[in-house]
This record gives structure tokens, C-alpha cells and sequence, in this order.
């Protein structure tokens, strides 16, 4: 299986919505189909490397590319999903910028997802329920550390959720806490967890 390939590009084109670039690498030619904001700004004889996605079929042999090993990996995940084909997972990471992405997965944001072309309200909510455990530990690429939830307030998730609080409310409220500067009555955690209360118990405080 082809993970990576660096090479020059001989030939950009289009086949239908499908961005396509042929890496010449070793004497051989890779199409390989790229999201379009990385595809669009590529010129003949340019040095490339590419993290891979490779899909076999009985009849086809695809190469998806991408510029990180996280991007690509996200790729992955949301392949897994069952509905989500690469055309949908590539309109994905084509309309939001990775960070965006994870942020609208994990917190279910279905209205975000949805923009991305042939992405439905179903296949959002699937995307959500299956990615969102898996993906709240990621590393966003670009970043030291994801930024959904502030250093050391995740153990109050559970706690809140005990409470009757949804999970993708609490992850909002915490996070806009975080943007704030923190709750104004302390940094312990009790403190975080009466001020998340607060919020949204009343989200126009």
C-alpha cells in the first residue's frame, strides 16, 4: 500500500468535481486527487509530497493526497463511517479547515458539516455519534494541543452530563469560558463547574 509519495507534478486537471494531480515519482506516474485548496495553487514541475490514502477495489485503484499525516488520518476516520464515501469526506476537509472540522465533529455542529457538498443532516449526525469519542483526544494539525475544552476541566463533562446537560453544550460552555478568561470567582474546579451552570442555565450571561 502507497502511505506517501514525493515527486513533481507533471499534470493538473479536473474529472468531473475530482481534483487530480500526476506525481511523477521514479519513473512512474501517480494520480493522485487532492482537496481543491491545495490542488488549485500547484504548477507543473513543482516537488510535492504527499501523505496517501490508497483505495483498492476489484476494478480501481484510487490515491487521495494530503499535506499532513492528521488530515490524512481524518480522511480515514471519516471513511469508516458507514454512508461516508471519500467524495464526501474530501468535500468535507474542502469546506472546513481541519480545526473547524474537528471542532464541528466532536460538537456536533450539524449545521456546519452540512455545508460541505453531499453531506445530508443524517450523514452529519452519523458522522457525530461515531467520530466524536474517537476524535476528543486528537491533536488538530497546526496545534500543540486540540482547543475544545480548556487543560483540566474534561473531568466535569461527566459530571454535568449527570446533571441533564448535553455533551456538545458543555464543551461550548467550557470552552467559552476558556475565551473569557475563566470563571470570575476562582480557577479550581468547583468554580468552573458553578460558572459552566451559570452559562447555560443562561447562555446570555
Amino acid at each position: 500500500m502507497i502511505g506517501w509519495l514525493r515527486g513533481f507534478i507533471k499534470h493538473c486537471y479536473q474529472r468531473g468535481n475530482r481534483n487530480i494531480a500526476l506525481i511523477a515519482s521514479g519513473g512512474v506516474g501517480y494520480e493522485v486527487q487532492l482537496v481543491h485548496r491545495d490542488w488549485i495553487g500547484l504548477t507543473k514541475g513543482d516537488e510535492q509530497e504527499r501523505w496517501v490514502h490508497q483505495v483498492v477495489s476489484a476494478d480501481n485503484h484510487q490515491l487521495f493526497g494530503f499535506a499532513s499525516i492528521a488530515e490524512r488520518d481524518l480522511f480515514r476516520e471519516m471513511i469508516g463511517v458507514n454512508g461516508v464515501g471519500p467524495q464526501a469526506a474530501l468535500a468535507l476537509l474542502d469546506t472546513l479547515e481541519p480545526n473547524e472540522l474537528l471542532r464541528a465533529l466532536i460538537e456536533s455542529d450539524l449545521k456546519a458539516l452540512c455545508r460541505a457538498q453531499g453531506v445530508g443532516k443524517r450523514t452529519a449526525e452519523r458522522m457525530a455519534v461515531e467520530l466524536r469519542t474517537r476524535l476528543e483526544n486528537w491533536v488538530a494539525p497546526g496545534n500543540e494541543q486540540s482547543s475544545y475544552v480548556h487543560h483540566g476541566t474534561e473531568e466535569l463533562i461527566p459530571i454535568l452530563e449527570t446533571l441533564g446537560f448535553e455533551t456538545p453544550e458543555i464543551r461550548m460552555a467550557l470552552k467559552r469560558l476558556h475565551d473569557l478568561g475563566g470563571p470570575s470567582d476562582g480557577d479550581d474546579g468547583e468554580d468552573w463547574l458553578r460558572a459552566c451552570i451559570r452559562l447555560m442555565s443562561d447562555p446570555g450571561t
